[in-house]
């Protein structure tokens, strides 16, 4: 419940019940009486309650939204009265909208006035949001004519009351809105386990009358490892209250255990226990959400906002201006309804196993898993934490991508027996390509050996079999360049049309403007696994939306594929993954990118695939440095052999 509004109190005399303008004669007796002399020196008018409409009107349209109403008060007999209690109405209320929908004649108010003073009736409908998107307001504006003392143009005066904003409202009360928000749903795993609920944290704060220990209490905070910059800590708490808490960090309940003596040791630490929504797996995926609104603000929790997080409860209640203890419900919203838990596909054992194999990786990484045969993500793992780059990461996919380059060949009539050549370089426009560590295999290499062996020059060798569209229509049907409809965020990749020979050479080895994710790299194992594409899908509701590919690719195709990438297993660059159970096919690649603004080269390390006994197909990068072989195999070995010794379902 948002607070009360600021201090000052309406001076307004006039009572209030619903529909109806009681003013006191007494109250009025001197403003009527002063303004006899007004009306006698303006002649009198014919009509003298047209001015007084105008004014009601234009009082109406200077009413605001926010905390600028001196136009409005000044329009009134009490303009600080007015002005105090449309600031607190304005920020209780915190309306997205209100407008205005009639305004009466004088004379129509429900109760007969004193003589002089006209009553004119008006409706305004407010927008308080989801929650209550029209609340209707039925109330009267009374004039008194003006006095000699207050002259106006028109001639009439707002008489100020707070009855005039609603009629229940009485001197002392303003009006509030109150939220009630239902628990936020969890995010599930496949298996009904939650990836994100409801959990237990600690937020730790300084006393600083307390502390008799900073230097120590600073060691046991950044031992925490959570990003608290100690030396700005110092300086805030020095600068202080003594008296006064300065919070620290909020941490989980599982980090506060591990630390607990120490941090307890600490005289001049507090600590308060609550809970909030967490991740407890795939955090990266699931996001986070705002403790102070409720609100997501990335991954699941963020896309899927309004389906967790329900309708709140909202409604309109009259208050103590002092307290803040509601006097009155005027209107509740339609709302109070909890949040749908989100269902999705990822399996807890596999997701396990893929933040597992990256965890002891002092290099940024991702891991995605998909089952081949329904596109199901089995498992988006990233380290660190900031965002689900095994998704939304863009990347040059490196060799990885000689899979759609060796099918592009292939569906155009190459067989992997056909000899290609693999030199030590090829010059193309003069940017010269050479191997990786500038490794040549001889003039009788087939495209099996080169792409078992990752042979760059042998495909560059043959870039005039290709248009330049024709890597781009290839990759459709790898799902790459597609438009994915996965419940997440997803980076579906990106083809462009071949510009001159060099950016073909560089394409075809997956560089130049080629861009993939993890999880779009995952996809292409398991299109050769499946045989066709099936589009991941994280959110099973969204099965039936998935997007399709224009094409496919022919069973030989299909076939060849699986063999080279079982070769580049059992004889090529994948080697590591040898006494992998579950018979591994893969693919390695190695991109290069500019590190730095002196025009330094680094790499990705990549390893693509899928397990031929297993329904699951992975890729593995590591980001700036080292070579798919050598630094993702090893990753990528470590994932696979805990997917298969997994304890069975």
């Amino acid at each position: 419940m948002s607070s009360a509004g600021g201090a000052g109190c309406p001076r307004g005399a006039g009572k209030a019940v619903r529909g109806k303008v009681m003013i006191p004669a007494i109250a009025l007796v001197a403003l009527v009486a002063g303004a006899v002399v007004l009306l006698l020196v303006r002649g009198g008018d014919d009509n003298p309650g047209d001015g007084a409409t105008e004014l009601a009107e234009e009082f109406l349209r200077a009413w605001p939204l926010d905390d600028a109403v001196e136009p409005a008060a000044e329009l009134t007999d009490d303009p600080e009265a007015a002005a105090s209690l449309l600031e607190s109405v304005n920020r209780n209320l915190s309306p997205e909208g209100r407008e205005t929908v009639a305004v009466g004649k004088p004379g129509e108010a429900d109760e007969k006035v004193p003589a002089g003073v006209v009553a004119v009736p008006y409706t305004v409908v407010y927008d308080l949001g989801e929650g209550l998107p029209e609340w209707t307001v039925d109330s009267t504006i009374t004039l008194v004519p003006a006095t000699e003392d207050a002259p106006t143009d028109s001639g009439w005066l707002v008489h100020w009351d707070p009855s005039l904003i609603h009629p229940d409202l009485a001197d002392d009360q303003t009006l509030m809105r109150t939220t009630a928000k239902p628990e936020r749903a969890s995010v599930l795993a496949a298996d009904g386990t939650e990836l994100a609920g409801s959990g237990q944290v600690w937020s730790i704060s300084v006393w600083p009358a307390v502390l008799v220990d900073p230097e120590g209490a600073w060691a046991v905070i950044d031992a925490l490892d959570v990003g608290v910059d100690t030396e700005a800590l110092a300086e805030r708490v020095e600068e202080a209250d003594p008296d006064r808490a300065v919070h620290v960090v909020t941490i989980r309940d599982e980090l506060y255990e591990e630390h607990r003596d120490e941090l307890n040791a600490v005289l001049g630490l507090q600590f308060d226990q609550s809970s909030r929504p967490l991740a407890h797996a795939a955090r990266s995926l699931v996001g986070g959400v705002n403790p102070e609104t409720g609100e997501g603000t990335s991954g699941l929790q963020a896309r899927w906002d309004e389906r967790l997080a329900g309708v709140p409860l909202t409604s309109v209640v009259i208050a103590e201006r002092q307290s803040a203890s509601t006097v009155e419900t005027l209107v509740e919203g339609e709302g109070g309804i909890d949040g749908e838990p989100l269902d999705t596909s990822i399996d807890p054992a596999i997701q396990a196993a893929a933040e597992e194999a990256l965890a002891g990786q002092e290099q940024k990484g991702s891991i995605a898993a998909v089952r081949p045969s329904t596109g199901e993500v089995l498992a988006l793992a990233d380290q660190p934490l900031d965002f689900a780059r095994s998704a939304e990461g863009r990347y040059a996919p490196g060799s990885g991508f000689k899979v759609i380059t060796t099918a592009a060949l292939l569906e155009a009539g190459a067989a992997p027996d056909e000899v290609l050549g693999c030199p030590k370089e090829a010059v193309v426009q003069g940017y010269r390509f050479h191997n990786q560590d500038e490794f040549e295999l001889g003039p009788d290499t087939t495209l099996h050996e080169a792409f078992t062996a990752s042979c760059n020059t042998a495909f560059i060798g043959h870039r005039d079999r290709f248009e330049p569209k024709t890597l781009r229509e290839t990759a459709l049907a790898f799902g790459v360049g597609g438009e994915w409809e996965s419940g997440m965020v997803t980076f579906d990749g990106s083809v462009p049309a071949a510009e001159g020979e060099s950016d073909l050479a560089a394409s075809l080895i997956g560089q130049a403007r080629l861009e993939t994710s993890p999880l779009g790299m995952a996809a292409v194992a398991a299109t050769v696994a499946a045989g066709e594409f099936h589009q991941p899908i994280l959110v099973p509701d969204l099965a039936e939306e998935a997007w399709e590919p224009p094409h496919g690719l022919a069973a030989s195709t299909v076939e060849d594929l699986r063999a080279m990438m079982r070769a580049t297993v059992t004889e090529g660059t994948a080697s590591v993954l040898r006494d992998v159970p579950g018979e591994p096919h893969a693919k390695t690649g190695t991109a290069e990118f500019v590190a730095g603004e002196d025009g330094e080269l680094s790499t990705h390390a990549w390893m693509i695939g899928f397990l031929g006994e297993e329904d699951l197909a992975f890729a593995v990068l590591l980001e700036d440095g080292g070579s798919g072989g050598s630094h993702a195999g090893p990753v990528a070995a470590e994932f696979l052999r805990a997917v298969v010794s997994r304890p069975a379902s």
